[in-house]
């Protein structure tokens, strides 16, 4: 069914509407506005991607799930997928999915059907010592720690001398 719909119906749906909206407006003007909406949909999706895209990487540093800005990066591929597609259809339902409402009633209608369930977790990172194989104290992100070697100037003249 969902073949008959994405690769039959829609398409179908699609050039009804357009040549229903061509015969009001002209050719041109209907191919125009279809062009107007890609590239408009395209700069508000990169734009809304970013946005999205910082959200989560401040979640992740709190310690928490990013589920919302993933099902929002969901929703924004689904919006550049329907955006780039040529029809008035599919760039209606771009659009909507741009709008941060309308996804937030998507995303609650899915939660209260209860096939999916949101998750949270917090994470302390522990500084580790390897030779025993302790935890020992939370972990300073402001620390980083290297091990090094100092090598004399003599020890390089050795290992060349070698060879």
């Amino acid at each position: 069914m969902p073949f008959f719909i994405i690769f039959i119906l829609i398409p179908l749906s699609e050039l009804f509407v357009f040549a229903s909206i061509s015969g009001e407006i002209g050719l041109g003007y209907a191919l125009l506005i279809s062009l107007i909406t890609a590239i408009l949909g395209g700069a508000v999706v990169k734009y809304q991607g970013m946005q999205t895209l910082r959200a989560a990487h401040e979640t992740l540093q709190r310690g928490e799930l990013p589920s919302k800005e993933l099902f929002d990066g969901l929703c924004l591929v689904a919006a550049g997928a329907t955006l780039i597609t040529p029809g008035f259809i599919t760039d209606a339902l771009g659009f909507a999915l741009l709008i941060p409402a309308f996804r937030t009633i998507i995303r609650n209608k899915i939660i209260q059907s209860g096939k999916f369930q949101v998750s949270e977790f917090n994470t302390t990172y522990y500084e580790t010592n390897y030779e025993t194989n302790d935890n020992q104290r939370p972990l300073d992100p402001t620390v980083i720690e290297a091990e090094f070697e100092t090598l004399n100037d003599s020890d390089e003249n050795d290992s060349s001398e070698k060879r």
